[in-house]
């Protein structure tokens, strides 16, 4: 038995916000595909909104704005993923609709 390898492709897309020629919030949306769903489904992924700037809702927006592109791009799911200690993010994301579900494991390099 021999595992093959083949090469797909992922769409990303930016979200910025940009104040005073100053990037203040970014968000980055990640459509993919497997063999499991006819459509793609989106990572929703580096979600900052600099510290000087938080409190005034812009990761809101953000995530806003990434959910609806996901569903105008016909995802099935949308995944976010967040560190533990992360509790405001989890708020945010409980708040816009996500659902806690499983456990994200990971290895650095």
């Amino acid at each position: 038995m021999e595992i093959t390898t083949n090469t797909v492709s992922a769409k990303g897309i930016k979200f910025s916000l940009v104040e005073s020629d100053r990037e203040i919030a970014r968000a980055y949306l990640y459509l993919m595909h497997n063999d499991l769903h006819q459509e793609p489904f989106g990572l929703l992924e580096d979600v900052y909104v600099a510290e000087d700037n938080r409190g005034r809702g812009l990761g809101t927006q953000l995530v806003k704005q990434v959910i609806q592109e996901a569903r105008e791009q016909g995802c099935y799911k949308l995944i976010a993923t967040s560190r533990k200690s992360r509790s405001k993010v989890h708020q945010l994301y409980t708040r816009l609709g996500f659902q806690e579900h499983g456990l994200e494991f990971r290895i650095d390099f």
